[in-house]
């Protein structure tokens, strides 16, 4: 797939911290970026000393790990999603949530527990085998969010590009009240209080809901059941494609949830239709769904 602009710049934007992203460069500095500056198609950027001295990680050693483990397991979506529900905890407002790692902590009140991370950790144990082989001196926010990197890549998307520097939450106390991920069955003003809370935009959103043309609904995890597209394991623009040309039709699951069916048994959810019915919604959706280069 072609690297496209849209995609490629919202995905670069969750690479990063939703509060501050470290690179190291060769002068011995670090370079700051700012994400809502980010946001606003430019970087300003500030210049701090480093100090001390900075464990090495060898990254195309990571890489090449994780990118077996994918290929074995076709565990790409799952790995996805661990990155980015470890990031969309962010609230601009107070820049509290965003990527810590916080699911890694044990007990009741840890983002482990939240109903929308249901199942995630299955992907914390295919990674911890890597992280402590391969990666002990990376953070679990840094390492979360390259293993997505490299599912999405291994999937047939774009090259992103990863920015190390996130720094792990300390302790469980860390953790946000549960309630800032987006429900599955409510729309779009739903949609915009979640994801604008984090400075994102109505065209940030569908572009992020593009991220369903891979990986599927599991009953026991979401009480959802089903795969959006064809070939979960497949990164192209289906998602959208399918969305507008397919006939959908209401029902519900084995265990009472709404949803939205095929006539080839893939699924939509309400948050996911919602995006036909508000026209600053759907002119992205039509967008990536005719170009999936604009995607």
């Amino acid at each position: 797939m072609k690297i496209s602009y849209d995609l490629l710049f919202f995905l670069t934007t969750i690479s990063i911290n939703f509060s501050l992203s470290f690179s190291k460069l060769s002068s011995g500095v670090s370079v700051v970026t700012s994400p809502s500056f980010l946001h606003r198609r430019h970087q300003q950027l500030f210049v701090l000393r480093a100090g001390g001295d900075v464990p090495q990680t060898d990254i195309s050693a990571v890489r090449k790990s994780l990118a077996d483990l994918i290929q074995e397991k076709n565990c790409g979506p799952i790995l996805i999603r661990l990155a980015w529900h470890d990031a969309g905890t962010f609230q601009k407002s107070d820049h509290t949530g965003g990527p810590r790692g916080c699911m890694r902590f044990e007990g009741k009140e840890s983002e482990a527990c939240f109903g929308a991370n249901n199942g995630l950790d299955i992907a914390r144990s295919l990674l911890q085998p890597i992280k402590e082989k391969v990666a002990p001196n990376m953070s679990y926010a840094d390492f979360w969010v390259l293993a997505s990197i490299v599912a999405i890549k291994e999937m047939g998307g774009p090259d992103v590009k990863f920015r190390i520097g996130r720094k792990d939450a300390s302790s469980i106390d860390e953790s946000v009240a549960e309630g800032r991920h987006p429900d599955a069955d409510k729309g779009c003003d739903h949609l915009r209080n979640v994801f604008h809370r984090m400075g994102l935009t109505d065209k940030d959103i569908v572009i992020l809901s593009g991220a369903h043309t891979v990986g599927r609904c599991h009953l026991d995890r979401s009480g959802f059941d089903g795969a959006w597209t064809e070939d979960p394991h497949k990164f192209d623009n289906s998602y959208y494609v399918d969305m507008l040309n397919k006939e959908w039709k209401e029902t519900t699951t084995n265990v009472g949830n709404p949803q939205f069916n095929s006539n080839d048994e893939k699924m939509m959810l309400i948050s996911d239709l919602a995006l036909l019915s508000d026209e600053n919604f759907r002119v992205y959706v039509e967008k990536y769904a005719e170009d999936e280069q604009a995607f």
